[in-house]
């Protein structure tokens, strides 16, 4: 006899009955564990809700984070443009327009669009649009303008090199 009291070799009529209804009870059991395998509905839509919440919350965050960034890269071009215009000046004795400068970085400004350069979501244009080389020779103003979304960025670099936050 083993420890559940059956013999080695021969079982007996109540203990194969025994052992059939084991088996039939444990197949009810699988049968039940399958039909329960799944998610309910509720349990689908608390998901989506979740889903949902933390969405609203990350989006908004995500369009701030891109709005920084592009302001940072507005800022280092700026500063990229003031340094050629020191460069540009050295040689010419005055100041260049956007499409000089444009040449003299290969291009590496953005795309040139008549008088203005427009790298992103920002515009860079000089005021007056087509200044003259007497007006060059003493001083340039460019403004970096983030038009589109809710708010409107405006930013000013002048030939002294500092930038400066205009709008908002």
């Amino acid at each position: 006899m083993d420890a559940f009291g059956f013999s080695r070799f021969a079982m007996s009529k109540s203990g194969a009955t025994n052992c059939h209804k084991l088996i039939v009870i444990s197949r009810k059991v699988a049968m039940k564990v399958q039909e329960n395998a799944g998610f309910s509905l509720v349990e689908l839509l608390l998901v989506v809700a979740i889903v949902g919440i933390i969405a609203a919350l990350a989006v908004p965050a995500l369009q701030k984070g891109i709005r920084s960034a592009e302001n940072g890269t507005t800022f280092a071009t700026m500063r990229t443009i003031s340094s050629t215009q020191v460069s540009f000046f050295s040689q010419n004795n005055r100041f260049g327009r956007l499409t000089e400068l444009q040449q003299m970085l290969s291009n590496g400004l953005g795309t040139t669009t008549g008088d203005k350069v427009i790298r992103g979501a920002y515009t860079f244009e000089m005021n007056p649009a087509t200044p003259d080389d007497t007006e060059l020779s003493k001083e340039y103003t460019i403004t970096a303008t983030r038009s589109g979304a809710d708010t409107i960025y405006k930013y000013e670099l002048t030939h002294t090199g500092e930038i400066v936050q205009i709008l908002p």
